[in-house]
């Protein structure tokens, strides 16, 4: 029989890559992480790391019990949340979310679900994807509202057996100038048309992705200064400092002095979508609550 406890050391290993770091967290020694190793390699009968001077990798068994251990934790942590949730003698519902999603997705949702389950209780988490998704993983959240740009979904190695992705939207990113700006009157425009202008980001997050799209354009953009919040980047913008790029959800067409112009194609676009566990502790509140935001998506 494979060792839990040896599963846990196992799987902190393959997150630090090293038994030092993993035995930090652990609050364990490191030889104490190498004998929990040595005891699961035992008891499988193969090597499940593999030792190098730049650290410690997986074998392929390692990799399958790895998998496997996700699986496991995540039905621990699945039961013990229902466990907690009956103590507490009432339901409840977490959800996490980045903030222009929660502002423009989630109440409404929110209000219909709350009108169709009054008795529940719904925590509102507003976190980014990087820790919206651990949260769900680790069961602290139900369902986790994310995005992510042109590159991978926001899941790391050993979550698909254990949570989805499921698309909820495209979001295209637009031009936000100041309303006196040249281009402000036009209908659509190519990013190249901005080049030398000066840049505020809403995210950080959109440096790379705006740098990658600007390069294809011809140019390299010059940055005014970032935030951490679209609707104050525009509120830049609306003072002349600089021109931006927002992303359809984050943005407020009735601010006073911006102009919100498409950009033609290749048009930079996030994708936004939720992310849940594939044994949730309460299936059926998850499921409506994923409904209602898919209908919401789909109305924005």
């Amino acid at each position: 029989m494979i060792d839990v406890q040896r599963l846990r050391v196992l799987r902190e290993v393959a997150r630090q890559g090293s038994f030092a770091k993993a035995a930090a967290v652990l609050l364990f020694t490191p030889s104490a992480v190498s004998q929990q190793i040595a005891g699961l390699e035992r008891s499988v009968g193969v090597p499940v790391v593999e030792r190098s001077t730049r650290g410690v990798m997986l074998t392929e068994p390692g990799r399958l019990l790895l998998e496997a251990a996700d699986v496991v934790f995540a039905e621990l942590r699945t039961a013990q949340e229902r466990i907690d949730r009956i103590a507490a003698g009432h339901p409840r519902l977490t959800v996490a979310t980045f903030s222009s999603g929660g502002r423009r997705l989630l109440p409404g949702a929110l209000t219909a679900f709350v009108a169709a389950h009054p008795d529940v209780e719904v925590n509102v988490l507003e976190r980014e994807p990087e820790d919206a998704v651990p949260l769900v993983r680790e069961g602290v959240a139900d369902l986790a509202l994310a995005y992510h740009f042109d590159g991978p979904l926001p899941l790391v190695q050993g979550d698909r057996p254990v949570l989805e992705w499921t698309p909820l939207m495209d979001d295209p990113l637009s031009v936000v100038l100041p309303a006196g700006h040249r281009l402000a009157g036009r209908e659509a425009v190519d990013l190249a048309d901005l080049a030398g202008e000066r840049w505020v980001l809403g995210c950080t997050k959109t440096e790379a992705f705006l740098r990658r799209y600007a390069e294809r354009a011809g140019f390299e953009p010059v940055f005014a200064g970032g935030t951490s919040d679209y609707f104050f980047a525009q509120a830049l913008v609306a003072a002349g400092v600089s021109v931006s790029l927002i992303p359809e959800v984050a943005l407020d067409r009735s601010a006073a002095g911006v102009a919100v112009v498409p950009i033609r194609p290749p048009c930079p676009a996030r994708q936004v979508g939720l992310v849940t566990s594939r044994r949730p502790a309460d299936p059926g509140l998850v499921e409506t609550l994923a409904g209602l935001l898919t209908r919401a998506a789909g109305q924005g």
